[in-house]
Parts: C-alpha cells; sequence; structure tokens
C-alpha cells in the first residue's frame, strides 16, 4: 500500500507537471490531441493505471477498511513534492492537515487486527 500512495503521489506530480505545460485550444479536438502527445500526462496517467493494479492487488487479501484509509497517504507525499518540484507553500492549516492525516493512518493502523 505505501508503494501504491507513492506512485499515485508521482502520478498526480506528472499530471500537474503536463497540464502546466498545455497550450492554449480552441476546440475539444485540439485539448484532447494536445494531452494524447504530452509525455508527462502519459506518464501520470501510465502511473495512475499501475497504482490502480497494484491496489487491486492488495485489497485481494486485506480489509477495506484498513488499506482504503491508507491511501490517504498519497496526499501527504503530494503535499511534499509540490513543494519541492513547484515550489508550492506549505502554510500552517496545510501542515496540520498533513500531521491530522499520518496520525488519523497511524491510529486505524493501531486497531487492526
Amino acid at each position: 500500500m505505501t508503494i501504491c500512495t507513492i506512485i499515485g503521489a508521482l502520478a498526480q506530480i506528472f499530471i500537474k507537471a503536463g497540464a502546466s505545460r498545455l497550450p492554449e485550444t480552441h476546440t475539444t479536438l485540439q485539448a484532447v490531441l494536445a494531452m494524447a502527445v504530452n509525455p508527462r500526462l502519459l506518464l501520470g496517467y501510465s502511473l495512475y493505471g499501475i497504482n490502480t493494479v497494484l491496489l487491486a492487488l492488495a485489497l485481494r487479501d486485506g480489509e477495506l477498511s484498513m488499506l482504503y484509509p491508507i491511501i490517504a497517504l498519497t496526499y501527504v507525499w503530494v503535499a511534499g513534492l509540490s513543494v519541492l518540484v513547484f515550489h508550492e507553500i506549505m502554510n500552517p492549516l496545510r501542515t496540520v492537515g498533513v500531521i491530522t492525516i499520518v496520525l488519523g493512518v497511524a491510529v486505524l493502523g493501531r486497531g487492526s487486527k
């Protein structure tokens, strides 16, 4: 599941990086064609596909109520990577949110079988 959260976060980073490089378009077809040839978007979508396969494998034998909250850790990775890659600001409320997610997953982990 940890690998799923990291791959999911990387997918979101690549999708953001690709989306920020999309040209202005006038039609839906132009927009779709621009997305279809954008390597960063394609990599991001491919990583989401890999993430989906790994998640299905994890859910096959695991408890949904325990594994699904771990996916929230994806936001923790995205928040950190956004600061590093896109130079976004980690304000105090965002920091509290990240800490809350980590503590929530930890509490759920302690309550597992």
